[in-house]
Parts: C-alpha cells; sequence; structure tokens
C-alpha cells in the first residue's frame, strides 16, 4: 500500500495489492504485486512457477515455519536418519524374500495353511514380545533416549539377520522366525517411544504435531525410495548367496554408522542421571553450566558401555545415587545413621543414607517433582564430597543452601528443562516421622 500513486491518477483512485507467501510470518516472501486504477490493472510476480511448486513440495516435508520452528540439531538428525531408513527397506527386501522362500512360498509341496500357521504364529510372537519389553523397559525409555534409538535399530538390524538366516536352517525355521519377529517387536516398542521423546524436543513452536506429520512424509519418500532399490538389488543378487550377504552386511554397517550418527547429533535439553551429572560437575568446578551441544559430545550413548564398566568395577558419579531406595532394604544401622543424619534433611521431602560407596535417596510419599530433581542433585553432591570413608552430610548440605538456586537458575538461562528429572518410574516411596527419631530407635 505504499506504492508511490499511478502518474495523472487522483489519491483515492488507485489500490495496491502485495500477495506475500509463507507458512509462517517470520518466514515470508514476497511472490506478486497488484496496481489497479480507474482505467487499468498492472501486475508483477516474483520468482518462477517452478519455483513455487517447489517450495509447495518442500512444504509437505518440512514443518511448518521451518528452520526457526524446530531446533538446531533437526535437520542433521533427519538426515543421518532417513539414510539409515533408506538402508533397512532395502535390507528389508532382501530378508524378506529370503523368509518367504524359507517357508515354501513357491514349492509345490508347500501347503497355504502351513504357511499360514507359521505367519501367524510369527506375528503372535511379536506381539507379546513388545508387551514383555514395555513392562520391563517401558519407564526407562524417556530418560534414556538416545540410548534406546540405538538399541531399537540394532534389534531391528537382529531381527533381518534372522530372517536372513531361516532358509539356511530349515529344521529350526519356527525358531529362528520367532526370535527374528521377538527381536523387531523390541524395535516397535523403543523406537515408537523414543520418537515421541525426541518429536517433542524438537518441537519450537509447539507443533509437535505438525513435526510428526512431516516426518511420516519423508519416511514414506524413504520407504518408496527403498523398496524400488532394494527390488532391483534382490532382482541382481537373485541366486547369488554372496552377492546377497556381502550386500546385506555392507548395508547393515552403513545403518548402524548412520544411526550413530543421527542419535550423536541431537543436543536434548531435557535432564536425565547423566546429564544431570555432567552439568552438576562442571557447575561445581568453574560455577557455570555447560551448552546442550557440549554436554551432548560428553554423554555415553552405546548400550554395551555401562555392561563393560561394571566388568572392571567404574561407576559413574550418576550411579553411585540410586534413587526412590526401598524402605524395606533399611537395617537397624541405617536406620540409627539416617536418624543421627536427619537434621540435614528438614523440610526436604527426601531422605539421603551413605552406605557402601553409594547413595540410597528415600523419597516422600508427597513429594513432587521439583523434589525428586531436587533429592538427585543432593544425592550426586553428597556422593562426589564423600571423603576417606565418612559420609558428608554437612558439606552437602551447605552446597545445596548456597548453590542450588544459581545451579537452577543458570540451567533454565542455558535452555534446559528444569520441571523434572527424566527417571525410572519411582515405585518405592516412604513416610517418616518428624519426632525424636533417636529416642525411639535406641
Amino acid at each position: 500500500m505504499d506504492a508511490p500513486h499511478p502518474e495523472g491518477e487522483p489519491a483515492a483512485g488507485w489500490v495496491t495489492v502485495e500477495e506475500w507467501s509463507g507458512s509462517s510470518a517470520s518466514a515470508l516472501s514476497r511472490t506478486a504485486v497488484l496496481t489497479a486504477s480507474a482505467s487499468s490493472l498492472t501486475s508483477h510476480r516474483f520468482g518462477s512457477r517452478w519455483g513455487r511448486i517447489g517450495g509447495r513440495i518442500l512444504g509437505a516435508f518440512v514443518p511448518e515455519g521451518f528452520p526457526a520452528s524446530v531446533t538446531p540439531d533437526y535437520v542433521p538428525f533427519q538426515m543421518w536418519d532417513t539414510l539409515q531408513g533408506l538402508s533397512t527397506y532395502i535390507r528389508a527386501m532382501l530378508s524378506t524374500q529370503a523368509l518367504l522362500g524359507a517357508i515354501g512360498v513357491g514349492e509345490q509341496s508347500a501347503t497355504v495353511i502351513g504357511a499360514t500357521f507359521q505367519w501367524f504364529l510369527r506375528d503372535l510372537t511379536g506381539m507379546l514380545g513388545g508387551i514383555l519389553f514395555t513392562f520391563y523397559q517401558g519407564s526407562n525409555l524417556d530418560s534414556n533416549a538416545k540410548m534406546w534409538r540405538l538399541v531399537a535399530d540394532f534389534m531391528n538390524d537382529l531381527g533381518m539377520l534372522m530372517d536372513l538366516l531361516s532358509p539356511l536352517f530349515p529344521s529350526s525355521l519356527i525358531v529362528i522366525m520367532c526370535l527374528g519377529s521377538l527381536s523387531r517387536s523390541f524395535t516397535g516398542v523403543a523406537s515408537g517411544a523414543t520418537r515421541a521423546a525426541l518429536t517433542q524436543h524438537f518441537a519450537l513452536a509447539n507443533n509437535a504435531a505438525d513435526i510428526s506429520a512431516k516426518e511420516g512424509s519423508q519416511e514414506t519418500l524413504a520407504t518408496m525410495v527403498g523398496m524400488g532399490l532394494g527390488m532391483l538389488l534382490a532382482h541382481i543378487t537373485r541366486g547369488h548367496a554372496l552377492s546377497v550377504w556381502a550386500s546385506f552386511l555392507s548395508l547393515t554397517m552403513f545403518h548402524m554408522y548412520a544411526n550413530y550418527k543421527a542419535v550423536k547429533s541431537l543436543s536434548l535439553t531435557t535432564l536425565n542421571y547423566e546429564r544431570t551429572s555432567i552439568l552438576l560437575q562442571q557447575f561445581k568446578e568453574c560455577g557455570e553450566v555447560l551448552a546442550p551441544q557440549k554436554v551432548s559430545q560428553q554423554e555415553h550413548i552405546l548400550p554395551f558401555w555401562s555392561s563393560w564398566r561394571k566388568l572392571i568395577r567404574i561407576k559413574l558419579a550418576h550411579e553411585r545415587v540410586h534413587l526412590g531406595a526401598k524402605a524395606s532394604m533399611l537395617t537397624h544401622t541405617d536406620m540409627l545413621e539416617i536418624a543421627k543424619t536427619r537434621s540435614h534433611y528438614e523440610n526436604s521431602n527426601y531422605l539421603l543414607l551413605d552406605k557402601e560407596g553409594s547413595v540410597h535417596v528415600f523419597i516422600h510419599k508427597q513429594a513432587t517433582p521439583a523434589d525428586v530433581l531436587k533429592s538427585f542433585i543432593h544425592g550426586l553432591v553428597l556422593a562426589n564430597s564423600a571423603q576417606n570413608g565418612k559420609s558428608q552430610h554437612a558439606e552437602a548440605r551447605r552446597f545445596m543452601d548456597e548453590k542450588y538456586n544459581i545451579f537452577i537458575s543458570k540451567l533454565q538461562a542455558k535452555g534446559y528443562s528444569t520441571e523434572r528429572l527424566l527417571s525410572h518410574s519411582i515405585v518405592w516411596r516412604a513416610h517418616w516421622l518428624h519426632g525424636p527419631m533417636d529416642e525411639k530407635l535406641k
């Protein structure tokens, strides 16, 4: 509306309208300008038609307002995730072809009812496996999204390997099929749960649903391309067992590498056990907290890392803190120790017990998520301050009184979510009296 008036036209006899295109107010581009007078209409378009069509096509695969509406790690993660998905669909054609051959597709001696029963048993095993996996690990997936993302894809690789092995062991066909289905059922649960956590992390504009929908489009495109390439590869390698295995193993190695790069590119801002421990250690050393990108570089995301450290008897700080300990585990000596140190936890909805190099955190039944986070940080401070085998409850209490609020403020300033600690479901809680506990226990 601020264009100059056309020559010789009165101010009230003309109007200019501009056309802007974009998925959000922060990402607009001018596409046309129309100026109308009493006697004529002039228009000027910006950009090419193919460019506009390309923009619309791109809009089907990226979230609205991209890139401002997502976190900076969205692009590298999606790039590597799409590549690993592509390799998965290519390999799926090879493994499915082997599995169908193993159950007798194409053979005159095979019966429809036999093949149907074997396929049904395979699916049933997968369903039961998914339920059992959710029962045992469901509460752990959110707190360790990176690690479980890797585990999910590794289990999918294992399931495909079982399918490819099935023709080699016809006498154990059903067992191998069921094991492969069981492995993939873990993949479905873990991948779906961690994907939900990552979608929430990427969403900067309350657009988790849009991100999820666009990811579906990306996955569909990768599936179609992967299926096409997989069919071509299956046709080329048909009847050549060595070529099939070489192709499958090469793609599997690339798949694992792409998954590692995808997970490593994530810079999560939620607090779990390890991230909290890394951030607290840095704060105690220099009074500042690390940015999410720096913390991501220090996290251990390989699934076997924890098991390896247990074998060589090395424990990180966060592994010495047992959150939500069972009150029934307390011995008479433990109760006396709690009675002596209870004064350090007045007005707190938790108690700490330093025992044999580990800190057991007892959560009060009325504790809030903020109390749980505070109790874990207090436990970390106590675990790190233990010297010469003696508990340092007073020193840990002093740190919490003087530095805890500063620590939380600095975390919030760096963009971390401090509403709660991502942890296992805390099943065990406790209740204690605030009377003279020492007198009662003597």
